[in-house]
């Protein structure tokens, strides 16, 4: 199949031929701007030319400081939100069409659930409202509750007022799945969560990723985000200033930073550059091959105190980011 290119934007005006990746979401300088003030003529850009490419089956990140219009963009793409310009196509359909609401699940930043309901009746509810068959709910929901961890009857039969910050979290993200969706929206969903809470959701998306779900993942807490997702896009003031696979973006070292303690240091400066001592302590660059190095290490009777790639994390990537474009990281 042919495809017309947007000169504006160097993208395909349409989905990709045979052989390509399917392309779940697409946008072309998507724009959304506010009126306010008592006069309502002030005008704040919330959106600015954002285009994005999300591929089936991908886990892909959005990153952003505060007020760079991250849930903008995600209240745009799920038709919550009209764009005041541009363009875009979720599922093969323009934003905002009804019929792939069904198709979609989305968990927002600070979901809101009756607190009279229990965690069962939630799911009930839920599913009705995205018309879920009867006979498909008392299938799913039992799995949905074992998934996010709340399978127990304690927990399964609380109301939710009694529920924590994470097992509301996790209702939240059943609530999500309960049509189960081709694409998962995720808007913060490691917010307020200790780091067992955190961990818990970051396996429940590692299993929907297994499942082929696609899933935009909305996120501050960075460490997170590389190890989950595949793709990420960094926006601020509304625009999305870089975009990527990570090992595109960090890069693929092949020098490991490497600690440890003990051992002879003429061996060491042998496979070691910018070897610097601290007491017995060492640190340095290692090019060499990394079994032959830690072989090495336990002749010497040195012990490996951390051995990571040389490479900068997305966190740093991220603030180098915002830094050189002179934004600051809160707003």
């Amino acid at each position: 199949m042919s495809a017309e290119v947007d000169t504006t934007t160097g993208l395909s005006d349409s989905l990709p031929t045979s052989g390509e990746p399917d392309i779940i979401l697409q946008t072309w300088n998507l724009k959304k701007s506010y009126r306010t003030g008592f006069w309502m003529n002030r005008k704040i850009e919330s959106l600015k030319d954002c285009t994005l490419t999300i591929y089936r089956g991908e886990t892909f990140g959005l990153l952003g400081p505060n007020g760079a219009g991250k849930t903008t963009l995600l209240k745009t793409l799920l038709g919550i939100v009209k764009p005041t310009g541009g363009r875009g196509v979720l599922l093969g359909h323009p934003l905002g069409t009804r019929s792939v609401r069904q198709r979609v699940g989305y968990l927002p930043e600070n979901p809101y659930f009756y607190s009279y309901l229990t965690g069962w009746e939630v799911l009930q509810f839920a599913g009705g409202l995205l018309q879920v068959p009867r006979y498909i709910q008392r299938q799913r929901i039992p799995q949905l509750l074992d998934l996010v961890g709340l399978s127990q009857q304690s927990a399964r039969n609380k109301q939710l007022r009694q529920y924590s910050k994470g097992m509301l979290q996790r209702i939240g993200m059943a609530q999500a799945l309960i049509n189960d969706p081709e694409v998962v929206f995720l808007d913060e969903p490691m917010s307020g969560l200790d780091p067992l809470g955190r961990y818990q959701i970051r396996e429940i998306i590692f299993s929907l990723k297994e499942q082929g779900k696609t899933i935009f993942f909305n996120s501050h807490v960075l460490a997170d985000v590389e190890q989950i997702c595949d793709r990420v896009t960094i926006l601020a003031r509304g625009k999305a200033i870089c975009s990527g696979a990570i090992d595109e973006l960090l890069g693929t070292a092949d020098a490991y930073h490497v600690s440890g303690q003990g051992g002879d240091p003429a061996v060491l400066q042998q496979w070691l550059q910018d070897l610097t001592f601290s007491g017995d302590r060492w640190s340095g660059s290692l090019k060499g091959d990394s079994q032959d190095f830690l072989s090495s290490l336990t002749l010497m009777g040195a012990k490996l105190l951390e051995m990571r790639q040389a490479r900068p994390s997305l966190e740093e990537f991220f603030v180098e980011q915002i830094r050189q474009r002179g934004w600051e990281t809160s707003q």
